[in-house]
């Protein structure tokens, strides 16, 4: 009976509660639907047992019903927010929310570029307000640079004759200066002979000479200790193996590391060449006892851009020999190799020391020959190595056209020629002269090449040809007349004639750079205030897309900062303050020198935009695609990430172009050189 009492009792409050509620302990009482305790859900809450509303509801009503909880307005949640639920419910509007990741802040869930961009009022507007102030640095920058480098870099002409003048705007150094210059001029009238260095002076191309000494020196030396001497000069200009293994992990990292690494590591063993040469060794070779005694018969040098050496012979003054030093129509056929390597960093160039400007001023008057050697070298630093065939076309016709007629003049003629093929395969160019009959036209030569095929220079001439795979070699053996006069002496030059036709069977190693269409040689324009102008807008925005970047993956991630920075080490950095040191440079050659390395750091910077653009690209392709509100406009993780990475490549691509200008204008500042008129360029 009890048990049937306690059934009756639980089933009539049950049919209350669910029915009507329960009301002050009474049955039957008047009370809310589904509440525990009789009385209506407050604010915010809802429910038999008076919950919190679901996440994204508020309820500002008192009841009990979960129609009561009324959605939150959409417009105010953020693209990148989730609704939240606190302790006691919400109930008003705006309803809580929280960012759905750490790395986006509060109130609107921005990165911490989008807010930067939305305190300026939004992308345009910055966008807007960046360029204004990227033109203001940048013509500031210009006028401090005007007023710290001054006038070293104006555009002026190039002076005609270098270190052959006396300089005679100070009186008190005057009689300094006609002891120089006499020096320059005793030191080139007892020069004999110069032996060019084989290879280029590259871990992989040491320097080396030929044991077997040219005719032009047996004279004066003797063969035995000559031959102990090139192996002490071969031993010094050879490389360790750990230089060659820290340049190629440089050329990995950074080539612009590798490329200074190999400078100072050619500028060092040239240093030492000299040393060895000037203090060491004791000229035992050579048969004068009084260049033995003071060290004055031989003298190592090299052109600026470390790749190309030479070791000049000198009499001693008491060998008694009326034939010695020769005359310059007896050195013919005369080779000058090129300095240089044709790549970005060392163009071609024809270097014009003293020795040589005064033996040639022998046949030729020194203002023709130095305007010859300027509109040479203007010629020469636009080919490119990798594509020969093609850039020493210009070359050959320029010679043709412009500098063989005005040659032919005093009886010389000049042709391109390669020189000493090594047995990898380095082969160098340079310059054949000889003397023609002033009627004999220049095409004779040609005749003459042809009757001397086949002659040997030595017998480590003949194992490098066998290894080389260019044209086809000749050995070129001249007889020369200058002025009706016959030229007893008989010389053999290893080497070859290129000519239009025989270019056609030039082969040639493609270059490695593989961004070399960007950064090449290229012709002035003029305007450098102009171009230095754009150059500083460019480097400033470059700089501040750098910036943009770094702070938009700091909000991704920072191991992506890492990977951008560190890949390639700090490349992405480097280029402005290599640009900045190459701007306030003082002097033309060292300001193209510093920005010719502004150039390889802001090409080589590719490379971690690169690594940026595959982060974002990672980033964006595993965010859920998610359609923007009119309250976010726009978000640079949803669809335009990849802005700032595309931007910065393009202005790397533009200061490329301007850089090649810049340096153009600095090397080339009389722009007649490139005239191809014949009486403007020879009487300009």
């Amino acid at each position: 009976m009890a048990g049937q009492w306690q059934g009756w009792r639980g089933w009539n409050l049950w049919w209350c509660w669910g029915k009507r509620g329960g009301g002050a302990g009474t049955y039957g009482g008047a009370g809310e639907r589904g509440t525990v305790t009789g009385k209506a859900c407050p604010k915010g809450l809802y429910g038999t047992f008076c919950e919190e509303c679901p996440a994204g509801t508020y309820k500002n009503e008192t009841g009990s019903d979960r129609a009561l909880c009324f959605p939150c307005p959409a417009d105010e949640l953020p693209n990148r927010a989730v609704y939240t639920t606190i302790r006691g419910g919400i109930t008003e509007t705006p309803c809580p929310y929280k960012c759905n990741s750490e790395r986006y802040h509060m109130p609107h869930c921005y990165t911490a570029l989008e807010e930067l961009m939305y305190t300026f009022g939004g992308p345009w507007l910055f966008g807007l307000l960046l360029l204004g102030l990227l033109i203001l640095l940048a013509v500031v920058l210009s006028v401090a640079r005007m007023k710290f480098v001054g006038v070293d870099e104006l555009p002026g002409p190039t002076p005609t004759q270098h270190s052959s003048q006396i300089d005679h705007s100070f009186p008190f150094l005057e009689s300094l200066n006609e002891v120089l210059e006499t020096n320059r001029v005793e030191e080139s009238q007892r020069h004999v002979h110069r032996i060019y260095f084989l290879g280029s002076n590259t871990f992989g191309e040491p320097w080396h000479l030929l044991h077997t000494p040219p005719e032009q020196v047996k004279e004066i030396i003797y063969e035995g200790p000559y031959i102990r001497f090139v192996d002490e000069i071969n031993a010094i200009a050879a490389y360790q193996w750990w230089e060659g293994s820290m340049y190629s992990i440089l050329c990995i990292l950074a080539y612009p590391l590798a490329w200074s690494w190999q400078q100072w590591r050619q500028r060092t063993k040239l240093q030492r060449l000299r040393e060895f040469v000037r203090s060491e060794y004791d000229h035992s070779c050579l048969r004068s006892c009084r260049s033995r005694a003071l060290y004055e018969g031989l003298k190592v040098a090299a052109t600026s851009d470390l790749l190309l050496a030479y070791v000049d012979f000198f009499l001693g003054g008491n060998e008694k020999r009326d034939d010695l030093p020769p005359r310059i129509h007896e050195r013919f056929p005369l080779s000058l190799v090129f300095g240089g390597d044709g790549s970005y960093m060392a163009p071609f160039s024809l270097n014009n020391d003293n020795i040589l400007a005064s033996l040639m001023s022998q046949f030729i008057p020194p203002t023709t020959w130095y305007r010859f050697v300027a509109g040479l070298n203007a010629q020469l630093r636009l080919v490119r190595r990798g594509c020969l065939r093609v850039m020493f076309q210009p070359v050959i016709r320029w010679l043709e056209t412009l500098a063989n007629p005005a040659l032919r003049v005093y009886g010389v003629h000049v042709d391109i020629a390669w020189f000493q093929a090594t047995s990898g395969g380095y082969c160098q160019y340079g310059l054949l002269v000889y003397a023609v009959e002033e009627e004999t036209g220049c095409r004779s030569f040609g005749t003459i090449v042809g009757a001397a095929q086949g002659q040997q220079h030595s017998r480590a001439g003949s194992n490098s040809k066998e290894n080389y795979s260019g044209p086809p070699r000749v050995e070129i053996l001249l007889n020369n007349t200058h002025r009706n006069t016959e030229i007893s002496t008989r010389q053999t030059v290893s080497g070859g004639i290129l000519d239009l036709n025989s270019l056609k069977m030039l082969e040639e190693k493609r270059g490695m750079f593989f961004l070399s269409f960007l950064i090449h040689n290229t012709k002035p324009i003029g305007h450098q205030d102009l171009v230095g102008l754009v150059i500083s807008m460019l480097l400033l925005g470059d700089f501040s897309l750098v910036l943009l970047i770094l702070l938009h993956l700091y909000s991704i991630s920072l191991a992506d900062v890492f990977l951008v920075l560190f890949i390639l080490p700090l490349g992405i950095l480097l280029p402005f303050p290599a640009g900045i040191s190459a701007l306030f440079s003082h002097g033309p050659r060292r300001s193209a020198g510093l920005a010719r390395v502004y150039a390889l750091w802001n090409i080589t910077s590719v490379v971690n935009v690169v690594v940026a653009f595959i982060c974002g690209y990672i980033h964006y392709s595993n965010q859920s695609s998610t359609k923007l509100t009119a309250f976010e406009p726009w978000n640079m993780d949803e669809s335009e990430w990849w802005i700032f990475p595309l931007a910065l490549v393009f202005c790397k691509c533009i200061q490329s172009r301007f850089i090649n200008w810049h340096v153009a204008n600095l090397e080339i500042q009389d722009r007649s050189l490139y005239s191809k008129d014949f009486e403007l360029f020879w009487q300009s």
